[in-house]
Formats: C-alpha cells, structure tokens, sequence
C-alpha cells in the first residue's frame, strides 16, 4: 500500500462497508487509552465517534485521578460506549503494560511524546492495532524504534495509525492534488506558521515527587515532549513535506530560546524558534513557533510556486488559477476521519500504516529543534546516523525514579543555550 493510499480519500471513507470483520467475531471493538490529558480525552472522543460498536474498556495515565476524571467526563457523553469499571483504571510508569493486559484489541496512545515509541513497540509486539499522537518521538532514539514498531506491524498485518490528521482532512487532500497537479507552478518556497499561547500546564501539588509532578506537566520539560518543534511545527512541517512530494530536507539552521515565560510551571522548554530548511532543488521551507500568551497568534501553511500560491488551511489557491474549495471547511473533522479510517480498516480486515510519513515529519522537527538548541546546523544524515536520547530512556523510567532536570535555587529550570548546549 503506498504512503497516500494507506490514508485513505474521503471517497474511500463514505464507500467503506462497516459490516465487514469485526475484532474476535464479538461485534465489539476493544479501546485502551494510553494518556488521560486533553489529547488522550479527545482522541477518545474520535474513536468513539468512528462506530457505535466501539468500547473503552481501559484507561492508564500517570495520575490516577486524572483517568478517574477522564472517564466521568466520557461516561456523560458516552454512556453505552464507556465501560471501564475501577479496576480497569491503570496509573503510574508502567500503566501501559496493564492497558495492553486488559483484553483491548486496539490502543490510542496519547501520552507524553517520550513514550509513544516504547508503547508503540509494546502495543504491536501484544497483537493490537495502534492509533499513535504526534510528535511520534522526540530523539533519534526513539525515532528508530518507531520505524522498528511500524515495520513490525506490516509483518503482523496490524494498523498503525497517527496523529497527523492534516492527512485525512478531505479539503487538504483536494487541495493539495491541485498543488501537486501544477496549479501554482513549481514551489520555490513554503512559509510554516504556528503562533499560540502555552500549552494546558498542571500546577505542582503538595507532596509529589519531583519526577511526577514533570510528568503530569508534560508539555513544559523537553526530555518529555520534545519542545515545540515536535508537539506543535510537526503538523505544518509533515504539510510541507508532502506538498513537496513527501520529500526530507537537506539540512537546517535554526534560533530560539526563553524570552518571556518565567516560573517553574514553564519547565525548560524554549517559548520561540525559527528554523529554515533547505530542501533539494533550491526549496526552502521557514517555519516559525510562539507559545507566549497575549501575542498575535496564527496558524497557517502558505505555498509559494512559480504560478500562483497555495493557503492551504484555506483550502485557497491563487495566482494565475485561482481556486477555492467548496465544500465543508472545518479542520476539526480529520480528527475523526482518522479513526473512521482505523476502525473500518480493523472492520473489514485491512491494514493502514503511516509509519513512513510519521518517521520522516518526526525527524524534520527533530532537526529543527536541535538547531535551535545548539546554534548549529543539523543535517538529515546527521540523524539517520544519531544513537542520541534524552535521559533516561524511556524504559528506563519507573516509580520513585529521580528526575534527570531539576529547579535551580530561584525555583527555574535551566534550559538550553544555543552555542553552548551540545547535543547530537
């Protein structure tokens, strides 16, 4: 199955049969959800609405009341669908392993982006199909276990589905034909734009270990998310590489630091970057991020060919064609189209895996985020060569672990320094 095929069309979403194969022969499909945050709440909600015969049956996350929590929302909204008693609710570590235990046939993982490779991996070595968040790792490390996991997963004919969702939005797809077909001529440059305020962020509660506290406020220490390259640049930047052919750059330069943001609810993570990639034939792709609060904010993916220009979350080309698409405009229902895709793959006894395009858009943010770190140019093959991770690996995280940054006296965590910092 090629790359754009195994995303399937929106035509091919609408021509699906659901009365096809169905998980053991019981009429029910098994969810676990790995990650009880807004993201894993809402990747719930998808799946969910991808079939009535859909049932979350577990949950883990690190903090037990947040799942707690999680489910009570979910059972008011889904009252037949939800049906995870108490003892089906996992906290801690290694959560993960008692999730995929519990009698699931698929698992979303929505965690902390460190772990999405190591329970990627373990998901399809336990026989489940798997729908994976983005970023899908955070190191070089990590990234070669994903591809590792998604070859795996072809050899066992199971799904691998992931976070991109810019990949089943109908009008993108449309839109992005008419790019490829030459409606702006040949692309000599892409402007990748995501401005915003922070990330939710979760306050220290009296009495929690240091580790856990960094885990429970993921999004705000690196050697868990992987800064805002990877978490939020990753779907702009997966955008221009298939606007390009789903092609890799060359090399990158990039800048960012800590400019605003103070307090340790910050963690260490930088709140601006800018990287430029060079990508082959000339193209260059700049791509910029924000997440200080009470700023312009935009989002946005512009194309720029030789013709015309493409603004693609407007479904808009302009120039010597000039085009607008006319159907439903909303981003929000590739959120769901993606898990229609899964649940009617694993209905009708097919595989989708997107495991080439979520390698290579992980490791385009991965290359723009350590140029920002270091000051220094990083190369594609400077990545594919990389063994390097952030400490500890994420196996090797466990309960009363210490956790690898702590605050300075003032109560702030270091971060980075570009120019100092060394890190591939």
């Amino acid at each position: 199955m090629s790359e754009h095929d195994s995303t399937f069309s929106r035509r091919g979403f609408l021509s699906t049969s659901a009365a096809g194969f169905f998980v053991q022969g019981s009429g029910v499909i098994r969810l676990g959800i790995i990650g009880c945050g807004g993201r894993g709440e809402a990747a719930a909600m998808n799946a969910m609405n991808a079939g009535k015969d859909i049932r979350v049956v577990a949950m883990g996350d690190l903090l037990r009341d947040r799942a707690e929590e999680k489910r009570t929302a979910l059972k008011l909204k889904y009252p037949e669908q939800m049906q995870v008693t108490d003892d089906h609710i996992f906290s801690g570590w290694d959560a993960y392993k008692q999730v995929l235990a519990s009698g699931v046939d698929v698992v979303v993982i929505a965690n902390a982006a460190k772990f999405h490779p190591l329970h990627l991996r373990a998901g399809i070595e336990a026989g489940k199909h798997v729908f994976v968040e983005k970023p899908h790792a955070i190191d070089p490390y990590g990234l070669k276990m994903v591809r590792a996991a998604c070859d795996l997963a072809k050899q066992k004919n199971l799904c691998v589905v992931s976070g991109l969702q810019s990949r089943y939005h109908p009008g993108y797809i449309e839109t992005m034909k008419r790019v490829h077909d030459g409606a702006i001529g040949n692309i000599v440059a892409i402007q990748e734009t995501w401005l915003r305020p922070p990330y939710v962020m979760y306050p220290r509660r009296p009495g929690m270990a240091e580790a856990v506290y960094q885990g429970s406020n993921q999004y705000h220490f690196n050697w868990l998310c992987g800064d805002d390259v990877p978490q939020t640049l990753i779907h702009n930047l997966d955008r221009s590489s298939w606007a390009l052919g789903n092609a890799a750059p060359l090399r990158c330069y990039g800048m960012g630091g800590r400019s605003t943001l103070r307090g340790e609810i910050f963690g260490n993570v930088f709140d601006h970057h800018s990287v430029v990639y060079d990508f082959a034939g000339g193209v260059r792709v700049y791509a910029l991020c924000r997440t200080i609060p009470n700023c312009y904010e935009e989002n946005s993916s512009l194309i720029l060919g030789s013709k015309g220009r493409c603004d693609l979350l407007r479904l808009r080309i302009e120039g010597e064609t000039k085009w607008e698409h006319t159907g439903p405009k909303t981003k929000n229902n590739a959120y769901d189209l993606e898990h229609v895709a899964l649940f009617d793959a694993i209905r009708n006894g097919k595989t989708i895996n997107n495991g080439d395009y979520m390698v290579r858009s992980t490791t385009i943010t991965q290359m723009g985020q350590f140029s920002c770190y270091t000051g220094k140019e990083v190369t594609w093959q400077q990545m594919q060569d990389s063994n390097f991770y952030y400490a500890p690996k994420p196996e090797e995280c466990r309960e009363g672990m210490e956790a690898p940054v702590k605050p300075g006296p003032d109560g702030i965590y270091p971060v980075f320094v570009p120019g100092e910092t060394r890190l591939l």
